[in-house]
């Protein structure tokens, strides 16, 4: 059986993003997908976004990952405090998060499983949702249909069985919501297999300095939102 690591919403949060690498040492996997939203919200964006692209083999793209550069092009006046996540950003850097695709599909144990963020090319699939309102999900922009799907977005992490097959949360690197922990999901099965054969999904739970977190933020003079941001990260409790 192969591991596939698939993590998402570092969010600029680097001591969450260093935990998760000092387990990934552990867990040894043999391929990483990234969820999309490597930036946005926390201090770091630049060394979270290279961490990705150092430790990951496969990128979707995210809301904030879109609206950072998106926002570089032409900030609404709404949005100017923004600046700040694009201003921390190379030409390069923005350039290959522009290149991200948003969708992305695997074939683990004879089950397809379909790969998106969530926002901005579907929606955002909470953890509280029921079978009816997960459906959709099963379904890419092409029309084509998975036996399950892994997303991010939510900031929450769930594995869950419905009539349409699994449907699956990697949970929140950086900015987790509920439990203020690191969180990122472990499939073990045959990748490429169309053969139904066993498969393990794990949610991986990390603990990580939240103070230190926080207090990055804290001495992150221009960081918009910064309060909101500290509170999230040292409560799990979102507040925006």
């Amino acid at each position: 059986m192969a591991k596939i690591l698939f993590l998402a919403d570092l969010h600029g949060n680097m001591p969450a993003t260093l935990a998760l690498e000092k387990e990934m040492k552990k867990i040894a996997p043999d391929d990483v997908y990234f969820v999309g939203d490597c930036v946005g919200k926390g201090p770091e964006n630049d060394k979270t976004l290279e961490w990705v692209r150092s430790n990951c083999k496969h990128f979707v793209a995210g809301n904030w990952d879109d609206g950072i550069v998106k926002g570089s092009k032409n900030c609404l006046p709404e949005y100017e405090a923004s600046h700040f996540f694009w201003d921390q950003l190379s030409k390069e850097q923005l350039a290959w998060l522009e290149s991200l695709p948003f969708e992305d599909e695997v074939l683990i144990s004879g089950l397809n499983f379909r790969i998106f963020h969530g926002r901005p090319t579907d929606q955002n699939y909470h953890s509280w949702l029921n079978p009816a309102e997960l459906e959709p999900a099963f379904t890419n922009k092409s029309g084509k249909k998975f036996d399950g799907f892994i997303c991010a977005d939510c900031h929450q992490a769930y594995i869950r069985e419905t009539g349409n097959g699994f449907a699956i949360n990697t949970g929140s690197v950086g900015n987790a919501l509920g439990v203020p922990r690191c969180h990122a999901l472990l499939i073990e099965g045959d990748v490429g297999s169309t053969e139904r054969t066993p498969i393990r999904f794990t949610t991986i739970d990390i603990p990580y300095d939240n103070q230190l977190a926080a207090e990055i933020a804290r001495n992150c003079s221009e960081l918009p939102n910064k309060e909101a941001y500290i509170k999230e990260v040292l409560t799990g409790v979102y507040s925006r």
